[in-house]
């Protein structure tokens, strides 16, 4: 199941604040904010899908994300490596270098994480 880019922009907000009611959500939206409508029909839907639930207090709802952020981006970073790069790390890795602007202290960066992971397997 994916999130349509509405739904995870305010699943990012989900994340970032932990819990929240309809309130706290609204407040993290720049100007123009959506309606509440909105947002609640969002919410609804990442309901439906399994990605949100919620906790009653009386007539207000606080809710909670049911996924971890780093599940979810780590599932679209490897469908995106099988459907673009044929299922090929390297590949990715080739595009992802050669194709960004990557400054060489960024670029030292990745190699030091590259070799940290190297070294632990």
């Amino acid at each position: 199941m994916q999130l349509s880019k509405s739904e995870e922009q305010l699943m990012q907000y989900l994340w970032k604040l932990e819990k929240a009611f309809m309130k706290d959500l609204l407040d993290m939206y720049p100007d123009p904010k959506p309606a509440t409508t909105t947002v609640a029909t969002l919410l609804k839907r990442m309901i439906d899908k399994g990605f949100v639930n919620y906790v009653t207090f009386g007539k207000s709802r606080e809710y909670y994300p049911l996924v971890k952020k780093k599940d979810y981006f780590s599932k679209h970073v490897n469908g995106l490596i099988k459907n673009f790069f044929n299922n090929s790390a390297s590949q990715f890795a080739s595009f992802f270098t050669t194709e960004t602007d990557l400054s060489k202290s960024e670029l030292e960066d990745l190699k030091a994480l590259i070799d940290k992971e190297i070294n632990k397997k």
